[in-house]
């Protein structure tokens, strides 16, 4: 790439940069960046990339895939209904410690790597999602829905310079119990609460496509009054639907405009956010 190209593509960047400077933006992460080890480095650069750039960055991980490993290696099945995994007492005490533990930790330290400062969170610490236990038709354990996000050790991470990196993991609104939530769901409640210009979810998919086997398909912009329609006409379908339904309810609670990009492509996050075109699904 000849130098003027390169100088060229920077400035461009700069009027995407002065409007996110000082704006809260939340992020997702998961699926394949958060296994790929390649992909992994690209992500992490452009988390600590925005972060030097005056963003503040939330971050906020699941971990299905490690879970299931550890539960295998312990010889216990994985259990899972409707897309949600059933947790028990166990399944609940491997999910603390791989998620909060090992992943979130891990997160951190490579943060600290590439020269960012992070801190590890869970729901527990300071009481900061409270949760009660998912009510429907079938009994899923340990499985929760957020009753209360106290946004105050996140703000207090944010202005003392660090990334908070939060894992979906909270706490009973009696102060006993733990409960495992949905990591799509914890993001878009942490954006709601902290009323974020962005909520990106990193996906294994290009983003909402009227044809999701033709990638040319994609749906660059959608307005939320026009995703009724999606769902009429059966293009928002299958895994996409719980992906979609966070991006609506965010959005309906005052956040700016929620994306959903695919986390495969190298530095997703800086196209996404720092180019004209993007490169995924942008829901306001």
């Amino acid at each position: 790439m000849e130098y003027t190209e390169i100088a060229k593509i920077l400035a461009e960047s700069l009027p995407y940069i002065q409007k996110y400077r000082g704006k809260t933006i939340v992020v997702k992460y998961g699926g394949n960046a958060m296994i790929d080890e390649e992909l992994k480095k690209y992500v992490i650069n452009d988390l600590v990339l925005m972060k030097c750039v005056g963003i503040n960055l939330v971050v906020v991980h699941g971990g299905g895939p490690f879970i299931s490993s550890y539960l295998k290696k312990l010889n216990k099945e994985s259990v899972f209904i409707d897309g949600l995994r059933y947790t028990d007492d166990e399944t609940m005490d491997i999910v603390q410690m791989v998620l909060s533990g090992k992943i979130n930790k891990d997160l951190v330290k490579l943060i600290q790597s590439y020269g960012g400062k992070a801190i590890g969170l869970c729901g527990l610490d300071g009481a900061m999602i409270r949760a009660k236990k998912l009510s429907g038709k079938v009994d899923l354990g340990r499985v929760g829905e957020i009753t209360e996000i106290n946004t105050e050790v996140i703000k207090n991470s944010i202005d003392n310079g660090y990334i908070p990196v939060i894992s979906s993991v909270a706490l009973a609104n009696d102060n006993e119990g733990v409960y495992n939530i949905n990591a799509d769901t914890c993001s878009y409640k942490i954006a709601s609460a902290l009323k974020a210009q962005n909520l990106i979810l990193l996906t294994d998919v290009p983003g909402v496509m009227t044809d999701v086997k033709d990638p040319s398909t994609l749906i660059s912009e959608l307005k939320l009054k026009n995703v009724s329609k999606l769902y009429e006409n059966n293009i928002i379908k299958g895994g996409m639907i719980p992906k979609i339904n966070c991006c609506v309810e965010a959005i309906k609670s005052g956040v700016k405009s929620a994306h959903i990009i695919d986390g495969r492509v190298p530095h997703c996050l800086l196209v996404e956010l720092f180019s004209k075109q993007g490169i995924g699904t942008m829901i306001y």
